[in-house]
Parts: structure tokens; sequence; C-alpha cells
């Protein structure tokens, strides 16, 4: 260890893992709100299975708005709701690029389907 030395009265830090230091960094800039609402999007996506019908998404105050192309796929997940927010909520908290702000937190809350 040629070129370091120990200087006397610093604290030695830590090293931190990326994993650590990403959420750190989208938090100091003020970026999580938006980068959770695209992991949202996603994750309803991923849960709904409809991506393709799916032509507007807003998420706000827990409420997730979805303007859908087909009233067809419209009604038939009118009747899934519960189970679509209990499922992207279980993939939020699963998902390791989604900064959360308290443990066993419901991030989605309400589906709205227009």
């Amino acid at each position: 260890m040629a070129g370091y030395r120990k200087i006397k009265g610093v604290p030695r830090k830590e090293a931190l893992g990326m994993d650590q230091i990403i959420p750190m960094f989208i938090r100091s800039m003020k970026l999580s709100s938006g980068h959770n609402t695209q992991r949202i999007f996603a994750a309803w996506d991923a849960v709904s299975g409809v991506p393709g019908y799916s032509l507007r998404k807003f998420f706000r105050d827990g409420k997730l708005c979805v303007t859908l192309s087909s009233s067809m796929v419209r009604s038939h997940l009118e009747f899934q709701k519960p189970a679509l927010i209990q499922a992207i909520n279980s993939c939020l908290e699963n998902d390791d690029l989604f900064i959360k702000e308290g443990e066993g937190k419901e991030y989605v809350k309400e589906i709205i389907l227009k």
C-alpha cells in the first residue's frame, strides 16, 4: 500500500456498494418521485398483462389512472382491481430499483380505469 497513508483524527469511512449509492443519489437529487412513478407504470404493464391497450398512465397520491383503448379490456380489468392493486404493490416491494420510503407501505391505493 505504497500510496495510502492513515491520517490521524480523520475517521475512516466504510465502502458502500452501488445498491446503496444509487438510491442515496436519487433521493439527494430529489428524483425519487419521478423514478418511482416509472417503476409503478412498469409494474402495471407486468401485472395487468395489457400494456398494448394502455394509452396513457398517470400516478399521483396513491391513485393510478390508466386510459385503455378497449372498453372490453377495461370492463374485464374493472373486476380485478383489488387483485391488481395487491399484485402491483407486491411487485414494487420486490423491485430492487424502486425507492422505498417506508416498510410495508401500500404504494398504489386505487386504480382508475378510463
